[in-house]
């Protein structure tokens, strides 16, 4: 057979079994033109199954409407969902400029057909009837019935005809803008390179960074150094260069990205997007998207988050107020925000004599990897497991089979840890296969994938993170557990299919063993010499962990008084908006704000990334954590009896029933906020 047959013999990997080990996603087989492909493919079966159940003369009930519409394991509506999954987590992770052009091709396509799901009158009448008379429904049936329902209302399906057109304008619309504004921010972000050729402008610099600079000059065909806007490159730049007007053009290049004068700038897209996000909410009949969000999310309303965010200002601004004092006097010159990261360095050093470089040694990535897995494998029983054999997308990237504590298969695991040209920063969990239960009794099991930007290896090194890397990993890893544990019948109600401001729950629980001794101590040996982080650094650690906490929180905070005052906008939104930002965040503020630059053009979270109105679910769920593993804390870190009931009662549940009543059910009550005004040492200790 010759190379024009078996083009022709070649089938679509998309439209057949993987054929790989756990039907994982055979990355080295898919071609670019196999994405437009299965996405036309995908559509046309999905509307095929619409037309199906629309026209079914039984009468709808939950089981040849809701269910047909949810489950996906005969092939309604798997192709769409198989290959939109892996297309667009490949956006993020591992992106090309053909990708980005098919992507800005097929978004309004797609956003048009689930305009046509969701709009779709006689399917709603379907659901609308099935919703008012049912069978007698588990509790988990009947959550599936309340979100589809309140999904389709949420989507227009109540709307005039006139409001349901101009309903897709608008959506339309805002997914070319967000998709848009994505690719220009990793466009900036990517473009800029400090590049340096005299060695004394390295002053200060350590060597973990000045190698990592020289590797990544040689990646780019230069001479000398290059630092770049990846979180490994440019937060030891500004936390150790001596040389202050290097801190600053690093400083400026990273606070005003996509703000200049070109076809990166977001400022205009930003204003759009906030405008279009308000004119959809108001169309189905909210005053504000704020409120169109919180009506479905733990907070529950706008006073609510306020109220929130207005405590912790009250809590945490005389101590933020204090640490910026004694950063100040650590130089004589007047605090610019280019130099607080540097000389805050030196006021931890001089109180705690502890920072990033003496640790990093002792935390080598592929000792940190054992040290998380081995985390989990104590508190649940559970053991990973590298299969070479499980393609992946890149050479940075390892995937592992994970077994359950009876050794019965659980999940397949990715993990991609290093920045590269066409990945995003920032670090996220995502999936490439949801848990359910088929209509066979199957447990389909997931495959979920953490994608970070940690330090890279060197040709003399290997990756020697710091210690905020490891927390970042470990808060990843907490969001791949509650997809890992996932064990509902629905797809779409499993793993992390919770309400907004619940999802980092389980994130952010898991960054409370980055300080621990006990769990310090069964990985964290020095790279070179496999002694073990000394009790001493240990003991420093524990001592500065709230070293410039209250600073951070106000700093969270900020964001989310930024994300509210865009989205809580009654009225056209027509502001500038650098002078607005400015403005809208000032309570939360303490330093002086340049006038250049701007965080709402970057901001991705509440721009395109799923989070607007809703960035305060951070500090929502930092009350969650704190309170959490404050029971860990009392029955023993390691407690495997606490786990299970973390397990049973919030990992492994999604969303399948209100957040709050898992959460009670787990902690015997309600969360206050004390558990995390202690740890952060606001509110002092009682035994």
């Amino acid at each position: 057979m010759n190379g024009q047959d078996n083009e022709k013999a070649r089938v679509n990997p998309f439209f057949e079994p993987y054929g790989t080990p756990h039907d994982a996603v055979p990355f080295d087989r898919i071609r670019l033109e196999d994405y437009e492909e299965a996405f036309m493919e995908g559509i046309r079966r999905d509307n095929e199954q619409i037309e199906r159940t629309i026209n079914n003369p039984a009468k709808p009930t939950f089981d040849n409407t809701i269910i047909d519409k949810d489950d996906q394991t005969e092939g309604y509506y798997d192709l769409l969902d198989r290959v939109s999954t892996v297309f667009f987590n490949l956006l993020s992770a591992e992106t090309n400029d053909e990708m980005d052009a098919l992507a800005q091709k097929m978004q309004p396509i797609l956003t048009q057909h689930a305009n046509d799901v969701r709009l779709n009158e006689r399917l709603f009448e379907r659901v609308k009837y099935v919703h008012r008379h049912h069978r007698r429904l588990t509790p988990e049936e009947k959550k599936l019935l309340e979100t589809t329902y309140d999904g389709f209302v949420r989507s227009g399906a109540l709307l005039s005809k006139e409001d349901k057109e101009r309903l897709r304008q608008l959506t339309e619309e805002a997914s070319v803008l967000a998709l848009q504004f994505s690719q220009n921010l990793l466009k900036e972000n990517k473009a800029f390179t400090l590049d340096i050729s005299d060695e004394a402008q390295l002053d200060g610099l350590p060597q973990t960074a000045i190698d990592a600079a020289a590797d990544e000059a040689r990646q780019q065909g230069k001479q000398g150094w290059t630092f770049t806007l990846d979180a490994p490159s440019y937060s030891p730049f500004m936390t150790y260069s001596t040389q202050r007007e290097l801190r600053r053009r690093l400083y400026m290049a990273r606070n005003t990205v996509c703000t200049h004068p070109n076809d990166s700038n977001n400022l205009e897209i930003c204003r759009r997007l906030v405008n279009l996000r308000r004119e959809i909410a108001q169309l189905l009949g909210f005053r504000t998207y704020a409120d169109y969000v919180l009506k479905n999310r733990m907070a529950g309303s706008v006073r609510n988050v306020y109220r929130l965010l207005g405590d912790l200002i009250d809590a945490y601004r005389p101590t933020a107020e204090k640490e910026m004092k004694a950063v100040q006097r650590m130089t004589r010159e007047k605090l610019e925000p280019w130099d607080t990261g540097f000389y805050s360095h030196k006021l931890k050093l001089k109180k705690y004599n502890i920072d990033a470089e003496m640790l990093r040694p002792y935390f080598q990535l592929d000792k940190v990897i054992g040290g998380v897995f081995g985390l989990a494998n104590r508190l649940y029983g559970i053991t990973f497991k590298e299969n070479k054999d499980i393609p992946v997308y890149h050479p940075d990237v390892k995937a592992y089979e994970v077994f359950d504590r009876d050794g019965s298969f659980l999940a397949v695991f990715y993990a991609d840890f290093h920045p590269r040209k066409g990945k995003q920063g920032g670090a996220w969990m995502t999936q490439y296969q949801g848990q359910c239960i088929n209509r066979k009794g199957e447990n389909v099991r997931p495959h979920v994938s953490v994608v970070m930007n940690l330090t890279k290896p060197t040709d003399e090194k290997p990756a020697l993170l710091t210690l905020g890397e490891v927390e970042t990993f470990l808060h990843e890893f907490g969001h791949s557990l509650h997809g890992m544990f996932a064990n509902t019948r629905f797809e779409s109600l499993s793993g992390t299919n919770v309400l907004w401001d619940f999802v980092e729950l389980p994130s952010q629980f898991m960054e409370n063993y980055a300080v621990e001794k006990d769990f310090l101590r069964t990985f964290a040996f020095h790279y070179q010499t496999g002694e073990p982080l000394p009790d001493e650094l240990i003991r420093r650690i524990v001592r500065s962990r709230n070293f410039m906490a209250a600073t951070a929180c106000l700093r969270q905070v900020s964001f989310g008084l930024l994300d509210m005052a865009y989205y809580t906008k009654k009225d056209a939104f027509t502001d500038d908006i650098i002078p607005f930002e400015k403005r809208a965040w000032a309570k939360a503020i303490i330093g002086r704000q340049l006038p250049d630059t701007c965080m709402t053009v970057q901001f991705s979270h509440i721009m395109a990334g799923g989070y607007a109105a809703g960035y305060y679910s951070y500090k929502w769920a930092e009350v969650l954590d704190a309170d959490a593993f404050a029971v860990f804390k009392r029955h023993g870190i390691f407690d495997q009896k606490t786990a299970q009931s973390f397990r049973d009662n919030i990992l492994s549940k999604g969303g399948t029933e209100n957040p709050m009543t898992l959460y009670k059910r787990f902690r015997g009550g309600e969360p206050t906020i004390d558990a995390l005004l202690k740890r952060n040492g606001i509110k002092r200790q009682t035994n």
